[in-house]
């Protein structure tokens, strides 16, 4: 298989959701995301509104916030609330962290429930259902695929970016063997190179959600190849 340079660009949800990201750097984002027409924009939820202004007119580009962010500990009522407030802002994705001590402790179905409650409020844009997988054991982190699958969201994602590890290739293995063609399989949390992104859509993930600087990197790769065509392997 051979990707083009913009066709990877639309496999890579561009973030900048660390907690001391500023004005600036939302800016600055903005414009490399219209430079590379990225698929999706994605920062924290009081970043929305400039972000959705900044890329407005932009409607390739798909401006997504965090819900629940990072630790997912928010009783559902406020994950819902801060769902209606992020919509209303502009975004047209939202990628939720799951309850992850809820999942943890065996709550199995408050988990599908909650999860089903935001996919309501979505009304038919795509949830994206973060597992935060470091946390998880490998039985945890099918239940958790399974919560996703039961609840109607779109993608199963591994991780925040705030824990240690997230988008291993064993984890994407797990994953996707565990859901199969059900839902689809978002990466993130540490895919610094094109080679890690080669691997794990090797593996079946097809969204890529990586961090801005780490994003401009791989786009650098891209276009040192030649014909600026990226060759994954079957």
């Amino acid at each position: 298989m051979q990707f083009s340079k913009n066709e990877i660009a639309q496999m890579i949800d561009f973030s900048a959701v660390a907690g001391g990201v500023g004005e600036a750097e939302v800016e600055e984002m903005a414009a490399y995301a219209k430079k590379y027409q990225f698929i999706g924009a994605h920062v924290l939820p009081c970043y929305v509104k400039k972000l959705s202004e900044l890329l407005a007119g932009e409607d390739a580009i798909l401006v997504g916030a965090g819900i629940g962010f990072p630790s997912g500990a928010h009783t559902t009522e406020v994950k819902v609330h801060e769902a209606k407030l992020a919509l209303a802002d502009g975004c047209r994705e939202l990628d939720m962290v799951i309850n992850v001590g809820a999942l943890r402790s065996g709550k199995y179905q408050y988990c599908t429930d909650e999860i089903r409650a935001i996919v309501d409020v979505a009304a038919g844009k795509p949830i994206k259902v973060i597992l935060e997988v470091h946390h998880l054991t490998d039985d945890q982190i099918k239940r958790g695929c399974q919560a996703v699958i039961d609840s109607g969201a779109q993608y199963v994602k591994t991780a925040t970016g705030w824990a240690p590890s997230g988008a291993t290739p064993e984890n994407i293995a797990l994953i996707k063997s565990f859901v199969g063609d059900a839902v689809q399989v978002k990466a993130a949390g540490g895919i610094r190179t094109l080679a890690m992104l080669k691997e794990l859509y090797r593996l079946g993930a097809r969204r890529f959600g990586i961090g801005t600087q780490s994003a401009l990197k791989i786009m650098a790769e891209i276009e040192a190849l030649p014909d600026e065509l990226v060759i994954i392997e079957e």
